[in-house]
């Protein structure tokens, strides 16, 4: 007690605002540790979850060859935004007060990873994103092919309208483990918690995540590529 009398907390320390202040001063606090500990956390999963495939040119000229799924979660996004979905086709609005959009960085990290893959010249068949304003406007942006939409791979959140989230994760395996068409690579634009429930595998905002179909109907986790890596790429690129 003795201790407390000599440290007390009063209007001295928060002049008019007393033990309110403190409480809010701790709250944040708080919350600050909170989003350092889950972004520790994500960096370790990711660092945990990082394949042992082919890196830098080595997999510039594998994915030159055609044959890869490469699939996105779309570009950085405005995170005071929040989906509201309350029926069927909500998840389609471009409306910033109904549907999380992209940022005006995730817009500009999208088209600039679409001018990394010309500059790499990597081969595009097919384009495909689920039907999120969001998805749709990341593979748009990236301007490497016409964009067909699917729900093959949609949001996990929305999955009761689509028959649940193991019909999804099921759909989305399977897409994984198509081959392209011709010699050329299909792109694929979804969401992180698609992916994640469908292989253990959880992207980042505008990351690639690179997937090589096999003859048995299965395919194997190659490598993933951040939209840095895809700028440092391109930079150093040597056209053969």
């Amino acid at each position: 007690m003795q201790n407390l009398k000599r440290f007390p907390i009063s209007n001295r320390l928060f002049p008019g605002t007393g033990l309110l202040r403190f409480r809010m001063t701790f709250t944040q606090a708080v919350w600050t540790v909170a989003i350092f500990l889950s972004s520790m956390i994500q960096a370790e999963i990711a660092a945990a979850q990082t394949p042992a495939g082919p890196q830098g040119q080595a997999l510039v000229d594998a994915l030159r060859l055609g044959g890869y799924n490469i699939y996105f979660r779309h570009a950085a996004t405005d995170w005071t935004q929040h989906d509201q979905v309350s029926k069927a086709g909500d998840w389609t609005s471009c409306n910033p007060d109904q549907i999380r959009q992209l940022s005006d960085a995730g817009r500009q990290t999208a088209s600039a990873i679409g001018d990394a893959l010309r500059k790499l010249k990597i081969p595009i068949g097919q384009v495909l994103a689920s039907p999120y304003c969001r998805t749709i406007e990341t593979a748009r942006l990236m301007n490497i092919g016409p964009v067909e939409k699917t729900t093959d791979i949609m949001n996990m959140r929305v999955a009761q309208y689509f028959g649940g989230s193991s019909a999804i994760a099921e759909r989305t395996r399977r897409r994984l483990s198509m081959q392209p068409q011709g010699a050329a690579n299909t792109i694929l634009v979804a969401h992180g918690n698609v992916l994640v429930t469908a292989t253990g595998v959880y992207p980042q905002e505008a990351e690639a995540i690179v997937f090589q179909p096999r003859v048995n109907g299965t395919y194997e986790f190659i490598a993933r590529i951040s939209p840095q890596e895809w700028a440092r790429l391109a930079a150093g690129r040597t056209d053969r």
